[in-house]
């Protein structure tokens, strides 16, 4: 490789050097703000999560739409991934999880599995592989807010109460610090109390209008914030993701501009010995 190539060569990791520290930052900023939106409502849906089993693991029988356990003749699973790449393995493990998901229903035929894609990679790679989608719900990805997942909820529990899908099943990554963030498989739908960990206080409560109004009313508004929270957890994890993937791009490109320098040095040295002796030699003639 020639002086010009070294040096073309080292501008040019240079300027990626600076785009990919460009993009640490703005991810750090965006996982600053995700981190926080998780660590506010993650109280607030614990909370009601233990109210829902300290009240239906008292109750003897729970009369709900989404309780109902069916055989399983149609599938949907909802796929938390990004609508933008460069963040690692985060999305290319989300799609080996979905592949992992649909072959262990060998019951069930391809065209009875629908998919719901949240973010833009899981939609193309289900449009590759010839999965069935529901549509596109990259806003979520690109900004989760809790009406955007309560519309996604309200399509999952119409689809089961309509019979249309006999399971649901959630697969995201749940974010419990910018260095850890743990894939997830959870069943949405029917809704399964042994979900929860039980605990081993069980309140009495007072039950106004009536315990049937209450149980129409909570599981659905849990329902939700499940959707929204696994939506937060999937976009803190993204940043965190992206964050580290440009961090160690940064840090590559300081390595490789460590090499090329040296390289050029050397080359620089052995080209100027060159000339020196090539002046050496000629003096002698």
């Amino acid at each position: 490789m020639s002086l010009k190539e070294i040096k073309s060569r080292i501008q040019s990791v240079k300027s990626t050097q600076k785009i990919t520290s460009a993009m640490k930052m703005v991810s750090a900023a965006k996982l600053h703000k995700a981190e926080r939106a998780v660590n506010s409502f993650l109280p607030y849906q614990q909370r009601m999560n233990d109210i829902l089993i300290n009240y239906l693991s008292a109750e003897e029988e729970i009369n709900s739409v989404y309780t109902k356990i069916r055989d399983v003749e149609r599938v949907g699973i909802v796929v938390f991934a990004s609508n933008s790449s460069l963040c690692g393995s985060y999305n290319s493990v989300l799609i080996k999880r979905l592949q992992q998901s649909i072959s262990t229903h060998r019951d069930v035929r391809k065209e009875d599995i629908i998919v719901f894609p949240v973010g833009k990679k899981v939609y193309q790679a289900c449009v590759d592989m010839e999965i069935k989608v529901a549509g596109e719900f990259e806003g979520l990805a690109n900004e989760p807010t809790y009406e955007k997942a309560e519309e996604l909820a309200e399509i999952l529990m119409n689809m089961f109460v309509n019979r249309e899908i006999d399971r649901i099943k959630v697969i995201y990554f749940h974010f419990e610090s910018k260095s850890v963030q743990k894939l997830a498989v959870d069943t949405y739908l029917p809704f399964e109390l042994s979900y929860y960990h039980k605990g081993d206080i069980k309140a009495d409560y007072l039950i106004e209008p009536s315990k049937e109004e209450l149980i129409s009313t909570l599981i659905p508004m849990v329902l939700h914030l499940r959707i929204f929270a696994a939506a937060l957890d999937a976009h803190a994890s993204e940043n965190a993701a992206r964050t580290i993937a440009m961090q160690i791009a940064t840090d590559n490109a300081d390595d490789l501009l460590q090499e090329l320098t040296v390289q050029y040095n050397k080359s620089r040295q052995q080209a100027i010995t060159n000339e020196l002796l090539d002046i050496i030699g000629g003096s002698f003639k």
